[in-house]
């Protein structure tokens, strides 16, 4: 399957939540053809819906910094990690607390393909943020706001 048993699209072990946000946002581009077939469009509105609800905490936990519950508190992000006094370090990165600066809506990486995850700043392959990452939720986020708000 390309499904977590949870239902995210995996594509690959790397930024998982950014290949389920870009193609969610693809979907909602897509669902916007006047000449495709109105059960499709319903279908992509809803893969799209369904992707963003996983990664906003559908799934048990959020995968976006500062929102929803169970949200990450140790994203892979240099700055984000160093104390707000004193020089920052290995022992920043190496500590087990939450990062002293909270990365207000960053996506990380996000799950394996079982739907597994750490909050370990450590692993950047599913803990990392970057502007990849975030773009494809941002758009597809503005996507099913319009959405919400043409049909309601």
């Amino acid at each position: 399957s390309i499904y977590t048993p949870q239902g995210l699209l995996y594509i690959n072990e790397w930024g998982t939540t950014r290949y389920a946000c870009n193609a969610a946002f693809v979907c909602l581009v897509a669902s916007k053809l006047t000449e495709l077939d109105p059960n499709l469009k319903r279908t992509y509105r809803k893969f799209a819906e369904d992707q963003i609800d996983y990664i906003l905490g559908k799934s048990g936990r959020s995968y976006i910094v500062g929102y929803g519950r169970n949200f990450p508190a140790r994203p892979h992000h240099r700055s984000s990690s160093c104390s707000l006094a004193g020089a920052c370090g290995w022992d920043s990165y190496h500590s087990n607390f939450s990062n002293p600066q909270l990365l207000n809506g960053a996506m990380v990486g996000g799950p394996d393909s079982l739907d597994r995850w750490t909050d370990d700043r450590t692993n950047y392959r599913s803990n990392g943020v970057s502007i990849d990452y975030n773009a494809g939720m941002q758009g597809a986020v503005a996507g099913l706001r319009h959405f919400q708000l043409e049909y309601n």
